[in-house]
């Protein structure tokens, strides 16, 4: 049994809600690195291009620090947290109903990726 290779990379801070991002997110998680970049490259999505850049950073990682080829790597786990929100308060806002005034809030997000290794056939 041969322990598999995990590496990680995090894009931290992306102007991006989480939400959007998991819907990009979701469409690569399990495929093989070059076919997730081959997928993002031509999905219409904003979201799509901080993740591409993201899992090829991840795969120049593992090619430069741990010498592992492309073709072997393999999209294992993948996932969008939320980051801080800048909320525009005090000037900066909307009205709302019944005479109220909401702030314009900008979100942000958190992008993690583990490549690993892909089982060689028996």
């Amino acid at each position: 049994m041969a322990d598999t290779f995990e590496v990680k990379a995090i894009a931290r801070h992306i102007p991006m809600s989480a939400q959007k991002v998991r819907l990009v997110v979701d469409a690569v998680r399990g495929k093989d690195a070059a076919e997730a970049m081959d997928a993002l490259r031509f999905m219409p999505q904003g979201a799509a291009e901080p993740v591409f850049k993201l899992i090829a950073s991840a795969v120049a990682n593992a090619e430069e620090n741990y010498g592992l080829e492309m073709d072997d790597l393999v999209v294992s786990e993948i996932w969008a947290d939320e980051g801080p929100r800048h909320r525009k308060a005090p000037h900066g806002g909307r009205f709302a109903g019944r005479g109220r005034f909401r702030p314009i809030v900008r979100r942000s997000s958190h992008i993690t990726v583990v490549l690993a290794e892909r089982e060689a056939a028996v």
